[in-house]
């Protein structure tokens, strides 16, 4: 049983580059989410997990996270995720005795860029890199079902003004709900 403690933020220019010591793709697929709660599988190149995430109590939750074969996550992320898959590149940068996780998002949500940094304790003391911006740990706008929910959505509108696209229309406002 591991307690995730983590901050989030913007960065707010890309001198983290300069520092990064590896680089991955990631694949992140939303199995279920209910209440604060998730599942969520994951593909690296050359590893997949399975990870339970409880709901957040402050910014505490317990993560319980196991690896799985590459195949079972493959089959999981394209029969059962469908519109809630996220493919990001991870970098992984040193500073001040912490790795900071810096995630940059591949289309739709190009663009969005986010460094995490674990902890051990909530009211653990670190130090924060020239290249932090904003931060948005309690902003809902960059909670992972959110982006999903976002992702999901681009995806919709732009099937429906592609020409020849199947999407549906149905005349209905269609609407996302975001947990």
């Amino acid at each position: 049983m591991a307690l995730e403690i983590e901050r989030k933020f913007l960065t707010s220019s890309a001198a983290w580059r300069d520092h990064v010591v590896r680089s991955e793709r990631i694949v992140d697929g939303l199995l279920a989410t209910s209440k604060g709660r998730k599942v969520r599988v994951r593909l690296y190149a050359d590893r997949a997990t399975l990870a339970i995430k409880t709901r957040k109590k402050g910014r505490v939750r317990f993560e319980f996270e196991y690896e799985i074969p590459a195949a079972d996550a493959q089959h999981m992320l394209k029969s059962e995720c469908g519109r809630s898959t996220l493919a990001k590149t991870r970098h992984y940068v040193p500073h001040a005795g912490k790795t900071w996780e810096i995630d940059e998002y591949e289309a739709p949500l190009r663009g969005i860029v986010l460094a995490e940094v674990e902890l051990a304790d909530v009211d653990e003391v670190f130090s924060l890199p020239v290249w932090v911006g904003r931060e948005v740990t309690e902003d809902p706008a960059f909670r992972k079902t959110r982006l999903f929910a976002e992702r999901a959505e681009r995806k919709f509108k732009t099937a429906r003004r592609r020409p020849g696209s199947a999407a549906p229309s149905t005349g209905r406002k269609r609407s996302i709900k975001v947990v």
